[in-house]
């Protein structure tokens, strides 16, 4: 899907036609024509392999797939995310998430990184139940990951979805306990705390990977597919992902029948992702919020 993908939002970005259609579903998002070919494309690919399913896109009502009129699988696709963005060639990703409603959980999730060299992030879980995430690079070399350090708040790199200037980054603005947190000195005396933007999923996949530590989400709250895959792929490499009362999100994203699937749609999630619990609870009572 990248690669078919790249060439046609780097065309976008150097020519500046990019493509905007009117969002119906989500007004106020932007909605690319790339958007919509990208879902007509996943649901192509992916009946090939799964014969049926409930197919669970960002761009349309669920729907199921094939001949069995109650699936087990249902396949979670954000098919572009951060579209405004892709078109311009600068962040671009694109989210699978396989759910098996007789398990009440993830056993497969994918976010690709259209743009940069570590380019797949996977979760899987294998015959036993164990679960395992990986990174692979843009030629195929994969890299297992699994969190193994934790760090003060005062020392870590916390993002935040701080795109839109009064719906995101205001709120942020005003969390003076946390931007004071990060600002406190180490016993060097460097100031080593830092916010980050970080979008979606891939966001999860960063501290899964290391890159960052945590990531706050509170303001509006991410929708089930911009959380899902990126949530199982970060549980998967040992991290946590708590509600704004310090209690972990469960995996159980209550898709029992095509009508619970089609509320989880129109639900929205606010939350801590860290590294580990204790840097997780650190961010929230540093943090005012709502209870």
């Amino acid at each position: 899907m990248i690669s078919e993908l790249r060439p046609r939002l780097v065309q976008a970005a150097l020519s500046g036609d990019r493509s905007e259609s009117r969002n119906v579903r989500h007004a106020g998002n932007f909605l690319s024509e790339y958007d919509l070919w990208m879902h007509k494309r996943y649901r192509e690919l992916l009946t090939e392999i799964v014969p049926s399913y409930v197919y669970a896109s960002e761009e349309a009502d669920p729907q199921v797939i094939g001949d069995d009129p109650d699936p087990d699988l249902c396949v979670l696709v954000d098919p572009l995310d951060t579209s405004e963005m892709a078109v311009r060639a600068l962040n671009g990703y694109t989210h699978v998430l396989v759910y098996s409603r007789s398990l009440a959980r993830p056993i497969a999730a994918v976010v690709g990184d259209i743009f940069h060299h570590l380019q797949v992030y996977a979760a899987a879980r294998d015959d036993d139940g164990q679960e395992h995430a990986f990174v692979f690079t843009q030629d195929g070399n994969p890299h297992a990951l699994r969190l193994n350090r934790s760090v003060p708040l005062a020392e870590s790199l916390i993002t935040n979805f701080l795109m839109k200037p009064s719906e995101r980054f205001v709120p942020l603005a005003r969390q003076a306990g946390l931007i004071d947190a990060l600002s406190r000195r180490s016993e060097d005396g460097a100031r080593r705390g830092r916010v980050g933007v970080d979008f979606g999923s891939i966001g999860l996949c960063h501290i899964a990977a290391g890159f960052s530590d945590a990531m706050v989400e509170f303001a509006k709250g991410f929708a089930i597919w911009d959380l899902a895959p990126g949530h199982f792929i970060l549980q998967a490499a040992g991290g946590v992902v708590v509600d704004l009362r310090g209690e972990p999100l469960p995996l159980d994203y209550r898709f029992g029948t095509l009508a619970d699937i089609n509320k989880a749609m129109d639900r929205r999630y606010m939350f801590v992702a860290a590294s580990g619990p204790s840097l997780a609870h650190e961010v929230l009572s540093a943090m005012a919020l709502t209870k």
